[in-house]
């Protein structure tokens, strides 16, 4: 098939989901190619974003017929492996099919479907990996791409292969029914089953799937803390407590996951109570995106994911946002940023876990590209309901000032002229006990409206808790969050292990300051010392944000004071002198001065990556002198 003229794109396809899901059948055969021009500027960014997605999606595409396993798939080069759930992208290969007429991604759609028998699994779900015992749970996500596919663009399929997409599918969301009762897994699973089930119970005209979707639903209020309305549940149990009484909170899958599930089903349910309800929650998570459209994960349960933009294996956040910005207009900004984002994280056509992939030369893992991909094809088949999105409402985080106590996560919100910070004494731990994220009362975030971040967390110790789901880390393991450590026979204790520092915080004379008083621990959260406390002060004004470190008795010990400055390769750092350190960047110069001489970790060496949640650093090590017992560092920007 040659390329076909572009012509307007039907009023049925562009209202989507926004008449009843199931009218779409009416489009009787005939295929919707796109008018651009038509477009909106966030439609048309992310009609492009979402075909040089797809176009390195089908390069990466394995065509060797000598190898059924492979042959179809996705080829994942940082992986050096395919990933089970790479039929996700059926979906946007069904759309850019239907609204371009280029044959090229109707074949591709085919013949990733037709490989996904490799990863069939019992009764009809599909799972992880290619291995029968692998999790299935993501089976869910897998039958809303499928019924996305269908229901939208299924009038390209020839008869044939349309009755037998219909027929894999109402045995994975039969799957989905006959599997999932009201704990199952993490919360994001049975909030994302709502919409699964609703809406291919319409298009199959099953009850009793309906049905199971309003019980899920009215599970939505219980899993909403107060006072913020952030869902809880990423964990297992899902509402075990901390020892502080705090729930499992990750904001990386709320976003980009769970919350679309739940606002797609309300908005196709008309539910205005339910609307109402989640409305707030929205305006609760919205208070984490910083203002470049970073979602700031810094403390989540499920950190282990984080990658800047939002979780490694989650779809993206545009949905429920754009589809909610008539109710708040910074809705539809979080949307158009975090699209933003996501093309400045894109490399070699894929998108990147972070910023700095390409400058250190990781390889993107190909499981982000096929994940939000979907989310964009929703967009571009909900045109009407997407068109008023737009970023002319600035996100919260962007024109706050002062700070914000989210008591529920036991974190702080800072913001003082053009710094933003994140102070987290959150202490929930998910699934390994040594998986721990920022905590401790540790700065996890820092921004600075010219040059952007500074620093962001990492785990602790980067584990591979979910293998398939992340990438090794190239290089050493070093963690990225600000923190005081010590070395006692090899052994690593850090303020960043305890689960109990006690964080406060004054605003006055203009000055933000945050007062920390947290132990060092091991991974086991044994001290060294009984008795033995740190005090940490973190102060912004509008000039300078400063770092103070104070041990309350003095010992012969080697503590430091470290700062991993978020820092690209190739950019230039001066040593003016043993105590001022500069970095230019593109967007400005950021200027470090310590009481104390300032050293930088293998200056000779390249930086330090870390997958978590994509950057690479620049070390800045700050000693303790033996005569000294407090250092501070001052950074500002010029």
């Amino acid at each position: 098939m040659k390329r076909r003229d572009f012509v307007n794109i039907s009023a049925m396809a562009g209202l989507g989901l926004m008449l009843p899901w199931y009218s779409c059948k009416e489009h009787g055969g005939h295929q919707n190619h796109l008018n651009l021009e038509n477009l909106t500027a966030f439609q048309k960014q992310s009609f492009d974003l979402l075909k040089t997605w797809c176009d390195a999606m089908i390069r990466d595409q394995v065509n060797n017929e000598s190898d059924p396993i492979t042959n179809g798939t996705l080829y994942c080069h940082a992986c050096e492996t395919v990933h089970g759930r790479a039929n996700d992208a059926v979906y946007p290969f069904m759309y850019m099919a239907d609204a371009t007429g280029e044959q090229k991604y109707l074949d591709a759609a085919l013949k990733l479907l037709d490989w996904s028998v490799n990863v069939d699994g019992p009764k009809g779900s599909w799972t992880n990996d290619i291995n029968p015992k692998s999790w299935n749970g993501i089976t869910v996500f897998g039958a809303i791409a499928l019924g996305e596919a269908l229901h939208h663009h299924g009038h390209i399929l020839s008869k044939e292969d349309k009755t037998k997409w219909d027929a894999r599918l109402k045995e994975a969301i039969e799957f989905v029914y006959n599997r999932f009762d009201m704990h199952f897994s993490h919360i994001n699973y049975r909030f994302t089953a709502v919409y699964a089930l609703y809406v291919l119970g319409n298009y199959f005209n099953e009850e009793k799937y309906i049905k199971r979707s309003d019980e899920f639903a009215a599970l939505i209020p219980d899993y909403l803390t107060e006072p913020n309305k952030l869902i809880f549940g990423e964990d297992k149990p899902d509402n075990d407590k901390s020892a502080k009484g705090l729930y499992p909170i990750d904001i990386g899958y709320n976003v980009e996951e769970t919350l679309n599930g739940v606002v797609q089903y309300a908005i196709l349910k008309k539910d205005e109570n339910l609307l109402k309800l989640l409305t707030e929650s929205m305006n609760g998570h919205l208070e984490f995106m910083l203002p470049d459209g970073a979602w700031d994960n810094s403390f989540g349960t499920r950190q282990n994911k984080w990658t800047y933009w939002g979780s490694r294996t989650t779809d993206g956040c545009q949905p429920a946002f754009a589809l909610m910005a008539d109710r708040n207009p910074a809705f539809g900004t979080a949307a158009v940023l975090s699209t933003e984002l996501l093309e400045r994280c894109t490399v070699n056509g894929l998108l990147a876990g972070g910023l700095h992939y390409e400058s250190h030369g990781v390889k993107p893992c190909i499981h982000h590209t096929f994940s939000h991909a979907k989310n964009l094809a929703f967009v571009l088949d909900n045109l009407e309901a997407t068109k008023s999105t737009n970023k002319e409402t600035p996100v919260p985080r962007s024109t706050n000032d002062g700070v914000k106590h989210f008591s529920e996560l036991d974190v702080w919100l800072g913001a003082r002229g053009p710094w933003k910070s994140t102070v987290s004494s959150y202490d929930q731990i998910w699934k390994k006990k040594y998986s721990v994220a920022g905590t401790g009362g540790a700065l996890s975030v820092l921004w600075h409206e010219k040059v952007g971040p500074l620093f962001t967390a990492s785990m602790a110790e980067y584990i591979m808790v979910e293998p398939n789901n992340q990438q090794p880390q190239p290089g050493i393991d070093f963690c990225l969050t600000p923190r005081v450590e010590r070395f006692v026979n090899g052994e690593w204790f850090t303020n960043i292990h305890d689960l109990k520092a006690k964080v406060t915080v004054t605003d006055t004379n203009g000055i933000i300051d945050f007062k920390v008083h947290a132990a060092l621990t091991n991974r086991e959260k044994e001290v060294v010392f009984e008795h033995e406390e740190f005090q940490l002060n973190y102060l912004f004004d509008d000039a300078s944000a400063t770092i103070k470190a104070k041990r309350t008795s003095r010992n012969e010990n080697g503590d430091t004071l470290v700062l991993p400055i978020i820092s690209k390769t190739g950019e230039k750092v001066v040593q003016s002198s043993e105590n001022t350190i500069e970095i230019h960047k593109k967007e400005g110069v950021v200027k470090v001065t310590s009481n104390v001489a300032i050293k930088i970790k293998d200056m000779e060496k390249e930086r330090i990556f870390n997958q978590v949640p994509g950057m690479e650093v620049l070390p800045l090590l700050i000693e303790f002198p033996k005569a000294v017992n407090e250092v501070s560092c001052t950074i500002t920007i010029h």
